[in-house]
């Protein structure tokens, strides 16, 4: 079957990319605007100038003879506003009464002026748009005694042209200054990226077994995947080695009762004597009960040693857990007629973890009291130590020597119901370090305890 591939969405490079691009043509616009009002402030500016240069040589160029005020136009005032040829240039002198001594007649007067001194405004003449500007002169002669007013106008074209010009040149250098941004931006974007590529061919070049950390000197935005990953390549070593776990006591521990097994029932079914025959298959039933049990037992290693890792952890009251075990009657399967006891109290005693693994592991030190114990049995919870649940019972209990290998797979002995697989501890203690807990034993007087005991759950 071909391997399917992963479905690919667009790269962070084309995301950054894209989203740079966009930042860049709003910033772009922006400043596209930004540089249209500079362009025509300078025009308007620069223009502005002309016409007062203009209309102050004018001014200048106004004497009075016999009274009366004369204009004589300076060329100098004219080729100030020939700069612009294209636009068309109007004039106009008044005197104190407004009379016209000389220039247009009909050109727009503007605004009231509201002091001496310059103005400028902005109205037609005739069918476009034009920029006036009107400046005074006063006079205090014998002969002469008034105000003269001088306004001088100039069509737009040019200063439109300017502001324009000043923009198209803005922009044309945002454009560059953009692209070039735009460049450099791919080339940070993709060594900025590179832990991913390198991070991509660690991983393919990697062999399927190999399941050991990744480097995390990476940078810190890729530090959080790569702990992620790590600590998925860790859930993922332990489930294997679990399976591999199985795998070999399966192989280990089925095969000397499988053939013990197969040599009874050829014996049994040899035998031509009935009460010989009748023993045989005695013992066959008792084999295959035990070989049951150990079957039971190690897929229950291996449901908790899964669940550690695939259950997520609830708040349990360990106290339920003692109860459910006691109330499920499974003890009486492993020792009929046997006695088992329950000592809780009224406060909770929380932990957090998963009811199911619990219950397995509590019920296999129940089974492992029953099998190698003396009854009564006995099983509560407590806050002595953190949050504890034990069982109990009046026998020596484990012997000193193997206390330190307390939780080894097939650590098994013969009590006065027969021989156990040396599972059940192994079972009870792994699932205590899976929560953060442990396996401990206890010598009390007349009895033995064992439990398994978890932080406390404080919410």
């Amino acid at each position: 079957m071909a391997e399917r591939m992963a479905a690919h969405t667009m790269s962070l490079t084309a995301r950054m990319v894209i989203g740079l691009t966009a930042l860049l043509l709003v910033g772009g616009a922006a400043l596209s605007v930004a540089a249209l009002i500079y362009g025509r402030t300078a025009a308007r500016d620069a223009f502005d100038r002309l016409l007062v240069g203009a209309a102050a040589s004018i001014a200048a160029s106004v004497s009075v003879e016999d009274g009366t005020p004369v204009v004589d136009l300076p060329v100098s005032a004219f080729e100030l506003l020939a700069l612009a040829p294209d636009d068309r240039v109007a004039y106009r002198v008044t005197g104190p009464g407004g009379g016209l001594l000389t220039g247009y007649a009909d050109l727009p007067a503007g605004p009231a002026p509201e002091r001496a001194g310059t103005v400028f405004y902005d109205a037609p003449f005739g069918t476009e748009p034009a920029r006036y500007v009107r400046t005074s002169r006063l006079f205090a002669e014998r002969s002469f005694s008034g105000r003269v007013e001088i306004t001088v106008g100039q069509t737009r074209r040019a200063r439109t042209e300017l502001a324009w010009d000043i923009t198209r040149r803005a922009l044309i250098v945002l454009g560059i200054l953009g692209g070039a941004v735009l460049i450099m931006a791919v080339v940070v974007i993709r060594t900025a990226l590179s832990p991913l590529d390198q991070l991509a061919r660690t991983l393919s070049a990697r062999d399927p077994q190999d399941l050991d950390r990744l480097d995390t000197r990476v940078p810190r935005e890729v530090a959080a995947m790569v702990e992620a990953m790590n600590g998925f390549m860790a859930r993922l070593d332990r489930q294997l080695a679990s399976m591999r776990t199985l795998i070999s006591d399966s192989a280990h521990q089925l095969r000397t009762p499988v053939a013990a097994l197969r040599a009874q029932a050829d014996l049994a079914a040899g035998a031509t004597d009935d009460r010989q025959r009748a023993q045989l298959v005695g013992r066959i039933h008792a084999r295959t009960i035990g070989l049951g049990r150990l079957l039971d037992q190690m897929l229950a290693r291996a449901r908790v040693a899964h669940r550690a890792d695939a259950v997520r952890r609830a708040r349990i009251d360990l106290r339920d857990i003692a109860l459910d075990v006691v109330e499920s009657g499974d003890h009486t399967l492993v020792a009929p007629g046997a006695e088992l006891r329950l000592e809780i109290g009224e406060d909770p005693v929380a932990v957090r973890g998963d009811a199911l693994s619990l219950r397995e592991a509590v019920s296999n030190l129940v089974a492992n009291a029953l099998i190698h114990g003396v009854p009564p049995v006995r099983i509560g919870t407590d806050l002595a130590k953190g949050a504890r649940i034990w069982v109990e019972d009046q026998g020596p209990g484990i012997p000193p020597a193997l206390r330190d290998r307390l939780g080894d797979r097939f650590l098994g002995a013969t009590g006065s119901r027969g021989a156990s697989s040396g599972l059940g501890l192994a079972i009870a203690s792994e699932m205590a370090r899976s929560f953060g807990g442990r396996l401990w034993v206890e010598d009390r007087p007349d009895a033995f305890r064992i439990g398994l005991a978890f932080p406390q759950d404080p919410a």
